[in-house]
């Protein structure tokens, strides 16, 4: 297996790693051996004070970059270059030039590079007869050491940016890196990937339902009644699952965790994969550049499929930080976001690892808070989920039902899942991983297009806990139907997608999980996938069957359990809705939002409608995947807010360095 994957268990045996390994240290890039000669030394290390008599940085920034570097404890002229005092294209064209060797800026003259994607991470590689190089802190320490003793080979070296030699690999092996970021989870463990689709058991047993429902419609009305019983069953299951979660999350979440100095922080690696998302990459920028964080620390991938011209120039005209790179997609199948992510992930420097999406506002200390409680808790904790709030909930009163759902999602039904320690499904952006878990789990599952619920529960089946991080990342919801139905068609599939990827093996699933969060990650999947398809239709039967049925009139036993049955379902049902949504719309304060609760049933048969879609595309096309425009927002609750506070602008302007 290349980087992107640690080896996976067999299908036959469990992945569980009770105790997974953790990282060894929090180191950033650079470790501490500059930083710590400088500060033996009191002055410049070596890194920059060849820099003194010239090269574009001034004394007073260079005495800065050295102080700065040795109080977060990574290199000089890392810190040097992340604070824009100088460009990377500086820094290395005059390191090159103080060696004594030439500095390449047009990498892609020297011809192609190596086919290994792991040579984009050495920085080392032959270009015809000469080595091109993109040193790191300790490469570069060691050719500072060779020039001092004078045993340096300066005529067989060619220096360049560490972001020129990466983007110059990566192109060169661009087809390992598509198979790679496509295949390596189902190449490992077929089981776990939804390329495999339904095994011949799972159709079996689907076909044999289908057929027995039709006999029963057809032939025995009292067999189909059963049917929908133990059907409305299974989904009462997960409605007492989701009312478990709301009482669990009325009490005290864990206290929060102790800050770590800026020196203890990790280097954090920042994924946002993006498609046509030219319009808001001036946008995107402003929010990631809020983020409070060492910026010597930061390693940010924007990631864009090849042929996405109009995205990358956007981000080219930006003149971006030497934190940033800008990662090319190869071609390649399906075109999904798991896959752009994959792609991004072998290179990710990191040891700790965040998704966001094109239209994210996370709050500024949400990386600090991540990081904290990381190096607090336990080696098996493997994720944290930010809470996810809508922004343009005035838009429409699709929007705001969407703010209202996803506020007794994040705030409400996942943190009651974290406290009762049982799996939980992700949120498509700001889960913020240890990179080592994320690596050893197998990435993200390239053919499920809603990939953030299948990692979330696979990575409790390797072991690896999932908490909520008290933490908001603020997004932007689709405001109008067309654009709402095609993504929830999306997520409807890819919920059903993840079901059957979780049922294929019964027996594995409870050796991994146990039983009892075995049954809750089915009941969970069953909710999301099945409950969408025929919750409105059996409300609506039942509602028709109360008004002129015999629903409310019951003769005889059978009959009186029967109707007490699906008069507890109802209720149970109800209130799993209204409960939550009451609790999110007090922690989010969406008072004027819930003016639009009366359109709810509306709401949910629209969700039945584009869940019947999916179904119907998981058929036809599984892996095709909805793109969601992002920039459309026309209103924003934050900079009401702001603006009611007379608090600062919600978009400042961009660094002078930007």
């Amino acid at each position: 297996m290349g980087p992107a994957l640690s080896p996976l268990a067999p299908a036959h045996s469990s992945p569980l790693r009770t105790r997974p390994p953790r990282p060894r240290s929090f180191d950033a890039s650079a470790g501490p051996s500059a930083s710590q000669s400088a500060a033996r030394g009191g002055g410049l290390s070596e890194d920059i004070a060849f820099l003194g008599g010239g090269g574009g940085a001034s004394p007073g920034a260079l005495a800065s970059a050295a102080a700065e570097a040795r109080r977060l404890q990574v290199s000089a002229h890392a810190q040097l270059i992340a604070s824009g005092a100088v460009t990377d294209d500086l820094y290395f064209a005059a390191l090159a030039k103080h060696l004594g060797v030439d500095f390449e800026q047009d990498v892609e003259r020297l011809g192609p590079g190596p086919a290994q994607p792991a040579a984009a991470l050495s920085g080392v590689a032959t270009a015809g007869a000469r080595l091109l190089i993109a040193p790191d802190p300790p490469m570069l320490r060691a050719l500072l050491h060779m020039r001092r003793r004078g045993n340096f080979p300066g005529e067989r070296l060619v220096l360049t940016t560490p972001r020129r030699f990466a983007a110059w690999a990566r192109r060169s092996a661009g087809a390992v890196i598509a198979r790679r970021a496509s295949d390596d989870l189902r190449a490992a463990d077929p089981a776990l990937s939804a390329a495999s689709g339904l095994t011949r058991p799972q159709g079996g047993v689907l076909a044999g339902l289908l057929a027995a429902a039709v006999a029963a419609l057809l032939f025995s009305p009292a067999v189909w009644q059963g049917l929908l019983q133990s059907l409305t069953l299974v989904m009462a299951a997960g409605v007492l699952l989701r009312l478990f979660a709301g009482a669990a999350a009325c009490g005290a979440g864990p206290p929060p965790a102790k800050p770590l100095s800026d020196a203890a922080l990790p280097r954090y690696t920042i994924i946002v994969p993006l498609y046509r998302e030219a319009e808001v990459a001036r946008k995107l920028v402003a929010s990631l550049e809020r983020i409070d964080y060492p910026r010597a620390k930061l390693d940010i991938k924007i990631v864009m499929e090849a042929d996405d011209r109009e995205t990358r120039a956007a981000f080219g005209a930006l003149a971006l930080p030497a934190y940033y790179e800008l990662i090319a997609a190869p071609d390649g199948a399906p075109r999904t976001k798991p896959r752009a992510l994959n792609v991004a992930l072998p290179f990710a420097k990191g040891s700790l690892v965040t998704v966001y999406d094109a239209e994210d506002e996370p709050e500024s200390d949400q990386l600090r808070l991540a990081a904290a409680r990381f190096a607090a808790a336990p080696d098996d904790l493997g994720c944290l989920q930010a809470r996810l709030a809508i922004d343009n909930s005035d838009d429409s009163w699709i929007a705001a039902l969407f703010a209202i759902e996803y506020a007794a999602l994040f705030d409400v039904i996942n943190p009651g899942l974290s406290a009762l320690g049982l799996p939980m499904p992700l949120g498509g952006t700001s889960n913020h991983f240890r990179a080592t878990a994320l690596r050893e789990t197998g990435g993200w599952d390239a053919w499920n297009v809603t990939e953030d619920a299948d990692l979330g529960l696979r990575l409790a089946r390797f072991g690896y806990g999932v908490e909520a991080l008290a933490s908001t990342t603020h997004e932007e919801a689709p405001a109008h139907l067309r654009a709402w139905i095609a993504q929830r068609r999306r997520w409807q599939k890819g919920w059903m997608q993840t079901l059957i990827t979780f049922s294929r093996d019964p027996r594995r699933l409870v050796r991994e999980l146990g039983r009892a969060r075995a049954a809750a990650a089915l009941l969970l999947l069953a909710a999301g996938a099945v409950g969408p398809l025929l919750g409105p239709a059996l409300t609506a039967l039942m509602l028709i069957d109360a008004a002129a049925g015999d629903l409310l009139r019951p003769q005889g036993l059978a009959a009186i359990l029967a109707s007490t049955f699906w008069c507890s379902s109802f209720v149970l049902c109800l209130a799993s809705i209204l409960w939550p949504a009451c609790m999110g719309i007090r922690r989010r304060g969406l008072y004027a939002e819930a003016a639009a609760l009366p359109m709810l049933p509306v709401y949910y048969t629209l969700m039945s409608l584009a869940a019947w879609q999916g179904l119907i595309e998981l058929a036809r096309k599984p892996f095709h995947w909805s793109k969601t425009r992002h920039g459309l927002a026309r209103s924003s609750r934050r900079r009401r807010q702001r603006a009611n506070s007379g608090s600062l602008p919600l978009f400042p302007p961009l660094p002078k360095t930007l």
